[in-house]
């Protein structure tokens, strides 16, 4: 016989049991009582839960903090378009894409097809909850002092900032940069452009007129359309 109690995994005892009792009326309050677990195993001093049991309960059962520790990770390198990143509060990266072609999606009501379009270089910043895109005359040798445009798009505030109508945004609490990045980007092409907030177009002359002349073709976007928005890069990193 040989002895294999080392082999053998942690062992867990238990040692307190609760019942949540719910009260049958419209109200619906519960009351929690707590109990001791003896050395049989068996239920023992049964007694309302205490203000410690409670908060050592709630303690125990909040992994908020673990799943906290995970977002906005990099699951290898820091993408090299990736230029800031904030572990703060509710989190937040600013990351940037080149001049490239995509599909969008407008309203019937605009009188623009669907179809792929080039873009400017776009500059990115979002946190859970919100998300921000400007446009820049290029995106090469960038800086703090890098000055940004107002983003050439519908559904846009004077600030960046997008509105996302009815679009339903899911960021989890353990997103990892890339997905947060790749999830951000799908909201927003995906969705549809529908119209202007505020009386001033963001890019010089007629903005929907530019889009019909685009979408279709390979034409390069016309930087020089771009309008300055007074922000450079380092304004927005806070």
């Amino acid at each position: 016989m040989k002895d294999i109690t080392q082999k053998f995994g942690t062992l867990y005892n238990p040692v307190k049991a609760f019942v949540v009792y719910q009260k049958l009326s419209a109200e619906k309050s519960i009351y929690v009582e707590g109990y001791d677990i003896d050395i049989n195993g068996c239920p023992i001093n049964a007694h309302p839960l205490s203000l410690r049991e409670s908060t050592k309960l709630a303690d125990a059962l909040d992994t908020s903090e673990e799943l906290t520790r995970k977002f906005l990770k990099p699951l290898g390198l820091l993408p090299k378009n990736v230029l800031h990143l904030n572990p703060e509060h509710d989190g937040s990266a600013i990351w940037y894409t080149p001049s490239q072609k995509v599909s969008l999606f407008f309203v019937e009501s605009l009188g623009i097809k669907n179809g792929e379009a080039f873009l400017p270089p776009l500059l990115w910043k979002a946190s859970k909850n919100a998300l921000y895109i400007y446009a820049m005359y290029a995106d090469d040798q960038m800086d703090e002092n890098t000055a940004l445009c107002h983003a050439p798009f519908f559904n846009l505030y004077t600030d960046g900032r997008v509105c996302m109508g009815t679009v339903s945004v899911n960021i989890k609490p353990n997103c990892h940069l890339e997905e947060f990045i790749a999830l951000w980007e799908q909201y927003f092409f995906n969705s549809y452009f529908s119209h202007l907030i505020g009386n001033s177009s963001p890019v010089k002359g007629n903005i929907i007129q530019l889009w019909q002349k685009l979408v279709g073709g390979n034409e390069p976007f016309p930087i020089k359309s771009l309008i300055k928005n007074g922000l450079t890069i380092k304004d927005i990193l806070s």
